[in-house]
């Protein structure tokens, strides 16, 4: 025990250096370069073949098929009644706010594969990416379970439930978290998952071209659901009461459930790596997913609660169910075509990025490096597929649908969250800290100064409001000094009028000429950091004294400091890079969508919390037990400390003082400029002679060039 104590001793151990070093491995950041030029740590590259469509029908297969046929109808039965309308929309309004920041993030770092995860490790640093990278493989590995699990259901409910009566019968009850439910090993979503996993591991385009056509199927009958219904709809179940039977709570409670439902745009990002276009691709395709999937769970959420009161909704085949109750049996089996398309396509959808964010992981080496490999025929990362796919199959076997699907919520909301930290971090930094991002043109010239397109410089002072006075001529100039604005600044322009600028001007806010700094910098990121904490608090205050008469005013006094730190933000300089994509009205787009999701992520269960700390508790022994020590990072630094090693082993004898002296082996100089070659040619022997300087170099052991000159004369004769 002494000797323990001795090795801790301050003066033993220098604990300011060991402190240094942690820090500067958890927060590390990658090089965009290794990712922009083509340099490939993988071996074999992915196969770039994918369009705008294709990511599209990626997105809405991914997300239509599980939210359409299962999460819209267990929502409205246990959570929300008809409210569940409003849950999706609560839950679309989140999901928009954290899309256009993927879409940024997708134009900023394109032709990368890993999404969020990738996004942070190039922005925040390693252990942050680790963390995000991690959570992205559970929402993906409970997806493609959920996924197996919704269609062996579905195919039970065909079979009149025989198929759960053989399973409990024979093997007797599987894992279950919610008492109510009742559970089995699912044997069925086993081979269904195990299907789907060999599908995704033959090749992109084999897995894309499937998808599409499910996609198609799904649509024919998503159409065939809409008119039938309206022959069916009885409106009394929406009477007074009925319409939110759990209150806003339960709302609020549906909507953090129903996000699950809005994934697809994450599964998009996923792709930059095997896009064609990625730049302009995932925008595009982020927008289209999210409205498609928005405008089908809508409309099926009318139909579904409009034909079945919600307490009699069955919750593993609502839309089947609803009209046989009706006696439409025919119609039945139409909506089992389609949920069989849409789930295989969900599962698809959910399966296809998890290989692909392990495969980045793997590539980075915060994972073993044999889950990277690609396979030269297929060209795609098989080892992963195979490894993720068993691991979904098995918990398809034993965990019951409702566990998976509450269990997913929170590691989509998580991604989510630190995704619009990213973009908020990223809007305000200093040119210099944003280098190895993607080149895009500014609105810079090279001298500091701000330049339109084809108007002469000395007409640049500024754009004027016409019609105001000179206060407002002289507050206009300050921050009309560029281009064109967005369309929040342009839309409060028209309806502030001149009164625009005397607003910026009384809150103090940032001219176009001002360029962030390091110190605005780091004011923007403690802003933010105080923020995320700051949101945690107050939501959780407001859940824990639900029902108090107190509860609104600590709540309310923490509203106003979240309010204070937007506006801190605000009045900090934005970086004048320019993206062909940027999320609209920052910083209060990415901070709603951090606030929103944070909210979403605690109204969710507490098992789902303990379940989702277990994860977490492991992701940390895997990432400080391996990760740390075996990232390509870390490799690289290690090589460069052996370099530098071996330069410190043949320079140690070097003496720093070595100069050469040469002015006592050639005669003194009599002041003449040397001439070369073009001199005049006189009589006998003159000399003349010119002062030469050389510089010698040699790396220092301690790390510094050391420079020694040699002065010496040429002499011509």
């Amino acid at each position: 025990m002494t000797a323990i104590f001795a090795k801790l001793d301050p003066r033993w151990v220098q604990w300011g250096d060991t402190l240094y070093g942690f820090q500067s491995r958890v927060l590390r950041t990658k090089p965009v370069e290794s990712m922009l030029d083509g340099a490939d740590t993988h071996g074999t590259r992915l196969a770039c073949v994918l369009t705008t469509v294709d990511l599209v029908s990626l997105g809405v297969g991914s997300c239509v098929g599980t939210g359409m046929y299962v999460v819209a109808g267990l929502v409205a039965k246990e959570m929300a009644g008809p409210g569940v309308i409003l849950s999706f929309v609560i839950a679309a309004v989140a999901s928009i706010l954290s899309g256009v920041c993927y879409a940024e993030f997708g134009v900023r770092v394109p032709k990368t594969t890993g999404s969020a995860y990738t996004y942070s490790y190039v922005t925040v640093g390693e252990f942050v990416a680790f963390f995000i990278g991690w959570n992205l493989i559970l929402e993906y590995l409970i997806g493609t379970a959920a996924g197996a699990s919704a269609l062996s259901s579905m195919f039970d409910s065909l079979a009149n439930h025989t198929i759960s009566h053989f399973m409990i019968n024979h093997f007797g009850r599987g894992v279950c978290f919610t008492p109510c439910l009742e559970s089995y090993p699912d044997l069925l979503a086993l081979v269904i998952a195990v299907v789907v996993t060999v599908i995704v591991s033959l090749g992109v385009k084999n897995s894309l071209g499937l998808n599409n056509v499910l996609n198609v199927i799904n649509l024919v009958v998503w159409v065939f659901i809409m008119i039938a219904g309206l022959f069916f709809v009885d409106i009394t179940n929406w009477d007074y009461g009925r319409f939110l039977p759990y209150g806003w709570s339960g709302v609020m409670q549906g909507a953090a459930t129903c996000f699950y439902a809005f994934i697809g745009f994450d599964i998009i990002a996923t792709t930059g790596e095997e896009t064609k276009s990625p730049d302009t691709s995932i925008p595009y395709a982020i927008t289209a997913s999210l409205v498609t999937c928005l405008t089908s769970y809508v409309s099926v959420s009318v139909i579904l609660t409009l034909l079945v009161p919600y307490n009699d909704i069955d919750g593993d085949a609502p839309l089947m169910e609803m009209f046989a109750v009706h006696g439409f049996q025919a119609a039945k089996f139409v909506v089992a075509v389609g949920a069989i398309a849409g789930l295989t396509a969900s599962l698809l959808g959910s399966l296809f990025p998890m290989p692909r964010v392990i495969y980045a992981m793997a590539g980075d080496g915060l994972l073993f490096r044999f889950l990277g490999y690609v396979s030269p025929h297929t060209e795609t990362p098989v080892v992963a597929c195979i490894v993720s796919g068993s691991l979904a199959a098995l918990l398809a076997l034993l965990v019951s649908l409702q566990d998976l699907i509450e269990m997913m919520s929170i590691g989509t909301l998580l991604a989510y969250t630190l995704v619009s930290v990213c973009v908020l971090l990223l809007r305000y930094q200093p040119e210099g800290d944003l280098d190895g991002f993607t080149d895009f043109p500014t609105d810079e010239d090279g001298t500091g100064e701000r330049r339109k397109m084809g108007v002469p410089p000395e007409h640049q002072e500024g754009e004027f409001y016409q019609g105001g006075g000179e206060e407002e001529h002289s507050e206009a100039s300050v921050f009309e000094a560029g281009d064109s604005d967005g369309a929040c600044i342009s839309g409060l322009k028209r309806l502030l009028g001149p009164r625009y600028y005397t607003l910026r001007m009384r809150l103090g806010l940032p001219g176009k000429a001002e360029r962030p700094t390091p110190a605005t910098g780091r004011t923007v990121t403690t802003c933010v950091l105080l923020l995320f904490i700051l949101a945690f608090v107050m939501f959780s205050a407001e859940h824990a004294m639900a029902g108090s008469s107190w509860a609104g005013i600590p709540v309310l006094v923490m509203a106003v400091a979240a309010t204070g730190l937007v506006l801190a933000i605000l009045r900090q300089p934005e970086n004048p890079r320019k993206l062909p994509y940027m999320a609209p009205c920052v910083p209060f787009v990415p901070a709603s969508a951090m606030l929103v999701n944070i909210y979403l992520m605690l109204k969710l269960s507490r098992i789902t919390w303990i379940r989702f700390a277990v994860w977490c508790f492991a992701g940390l022994l895997t990432y400080f037990g391996y990760g740390m020590w075996n990232s390509s990072l870390e490799v690289r630094a290690r090589q460069e400390e052996a370099t530098a090693s071996s330069y410190q082993h043949y320079n140690a004898d070097v003496d720093d003082s070595f100069a050469v002296d040469h002015s006592s082996l050639y005669p003194q100089d009599d002041g003449t400029q040397y001439q070369g070659w073009a001199a005049p040619q006189e009589c006998g022997y003159q000399t003349n002679s010119q002062q030469h300087q050389h510089q010698y170099q040699y790396q220092h052991p301690g790390g510094r060039e050391v420079q020694y000159e040699e002065n010496y004369k040429s002499y011509a004769s």
